[in-house]
C-alpha cells in the first residue's frame, strides 16, 4: 500500500473514525484504526465490537494511489502524528507488511502496525426503506434529550435513548427515573410498522459530534442495530435488549398552577442560588411562588444563604412551596431556545413540568425533592 494524501482531509475522516475505538478493548487489533485502501479509494474503520465507524475518501480527494492494500495502524499514535505533521501533503508506504512509514519531505515516522487479517470483519447493513432527517434536526433531538440519560449501570435501558416511531411521528425520550426529557418530531414520510428501540446514549452523544450541518441523516434500523449514514460517514451501534418502560403516565395532564417567566432571568436565579449547594449531594434549592413573586432560596449551614425574587406571570391564587435540584433545572432549561417558559406545578411531591411558550413538541420533567 502507498498513497499521498492531504493532512486535512486525512485528518477529519480519523478525527471522526477514532470516536469508534473503546480504551476497553479485549480484541487487540481493535485499538487500531484499519486502513483500506482501493482504486476507488481509501476506507477507515474502527470499532469496539458495539459501534462501527466507517469514513470513506473517494481516490478523487487522493494525490496518489500508487499501490493497494489493507493494513491497521495504532490508533493511539496516528491522529496525533497526522495533526503535528509540518507539511500539508502526507505520504503512506506499508513496508515489510506490517510496518507503515509516514512521511513528508523533511520527517517520518515508521510504526509497527498489525494484522489486517485479524480484523473482524464488522458487516455494515443498509435498510432499503431508511428513515432520512436533516442534520441539524437529528442533532437537536440528541442534544434536547441526552443529557437526562442514566448514568447507572444497575438499570441498563436507562443509559440509552428510546426512540419511538408511530406512522409519522418521531420521538426520542431519555430519562434517569429522577427526571425525564422528550422531543417528538414530524417526519416527511411515516413508517409503515411501528419503531420501539433504545440507542446507547454514550454511542449517540459521539454522532452528535460528528454531525456539523443540515445535509440528511440515513437511519438504517434493524432489530439489533441501527445503521446513521451522514455524508460519506456510517456509523453503526448495537442496540440496548429490552422493552423501554412505558413514560407516558409520568407526564402529567392536569396542573394547579401555570406560571410564565422569562427563561434568562429564571436561569441566572436558579444559579447564583445554586452556588452555595456546590458539592452537596442533589444541589438542592428551593423555589416560592405567591402573590405573582416567585423567590429561590437556598442555604448551607456552614455557609450561608441567599435569596433571589422574581416577578411571574400566573394566577393571584398560585401559592406553592417546593424543592427540586439546580443541576438538573438548569440542565433542562438550556435545551429550550425561546426567551419565556411555562413552569407547570401541582403540588410539592408532583412533578415539575417545563415547556416553551411556542414548542409543544419539547417538555422537560424534573421530580421535586422532599425536604424535611
Amino acid at each position: 500500500m502507498k498513497f499521498t494524501i492531504n493532512k486535512n482531509i486525512l485528518l477529519e475522516n480519523l478525527n471522526n473514525v477514532i470516536k469508534g475505538v473503546s480504551t476497553k478493548n479485549v480484541i487487540p487489533v481493535l485499538n487500531g484504526i484499519k486502513f483500506d485502501l482501493t482504486n476507488e479509494g481509501l476506507s477507515l474503520t474502527a470499532s469496539d465490537s458495539e459501534l462501527t465507524i466507517n469514513a470513506f475518501i473517494d481516490a478523487k480527494e487522493i494525490k496518489n494511489i500508487e499501490s493497494t492494500g489493507t493494513i491497521v495502524i495504532q490508533s493511539k499514535y496516528i491522529v496525533d502524528i497526522i495533526r503535528k505533521m509540518p507539511s500539508d501533503i502526507i505520504y503512506f508506504e506499508v513496508i515489510d507488511r506490517l510496518k507503515i512509514r509516514i512521511y513528508t519531505d523533511n520527517n517520518q515516522y515508521n510504526l509497527n502496525c498489525l494484522d489486517a487479517n485479524d480484523y473482524p470483519n464488522m458487516r455494515i447493513e443498509e435498510h432499503k426503506d431508511p428513515i432520512v432527517l436533516k442534520g441539524d434536526i437529528l442533532k437537536s433531538l440528541i442534544n434536547q434529550t441526552v443529557f437526562a440519560i442514566s448514568t447507572q449501570e444497575l438499570r441498563p435501558l436507562l443509559t440509552g435513548i428510546n426512540v419511538n416511531i408511530t406512522g409519522d411521528i418521531l420521538v426520542f425520550i431519555a430519562t434517569d427515573s429522577y427526571r425525564l426529557a422528550k422531543k417528538n418530531i414530524k417526519l416527511s414520510t411515516p413508517v409503515t410498522s411501528d419503531i420501539n428501540i433504545v440507542i446507547p446514549g454514550k454511542n449517540i452523544i459521539e454522532l452528535e459530534k460528528i454531525i456539523t450541518d443540515d445535509e440528511n441523516v440515513e437511519m438504517h434500523i434493524f432489530n439489533n442495530k441501527v445503521l446513521f449514514k451522514y455524508k460519506n460517514i456510517k456509523f453503526q451501534t448495537n442496540l440496548l435488549s429490552g422493552t423501554y418502560p412505558n413514560t407516558t403516565n409520568l407526564i402529567p395532564t392536569e396542573f394547579g398552577i401555570i406560571a410564565k417567566v422569562n427563561k434568562d432571568d429564571f436561569m441566572a436565579s436558579v444559579d447564583r442560588a445554586a452556588l452555595l449547594t456546590q458539592g452537596k449531594d442533589k444541589n438542592i434549592i428551593k423555589m416560592k411562588i405567591e402573590n405573582k413573586e416567585m423567590i429561590i432560596n437556598s442555604y448551607a449551614s456552614e455557609i450561608g444563604k441567599v435569596e433571589e425574587k422574581l416577578f411571574v406571570d400566573t394566577d393571584q391564587s398560585a401559592n406553592i412551596d417546593i424543592s427540586f435540584s439546580s443541576k438538573y433545572m438548569l440542565e433542562a432549561l438550556r435545551t429550550i431556545k425561546e426567551d419565556e417558559i411555562l413552569l407547570l406545578l401541582t403540588n410539592d411531591v408532583k412533578p415539575i413540568v417545563i415547556k416553551s411558550l411556542t414548542d409543544e413538541s419539547l417538555i422537560q420533567l424534573i421530580l421535586p425533592i422532599k425536604t424535611y
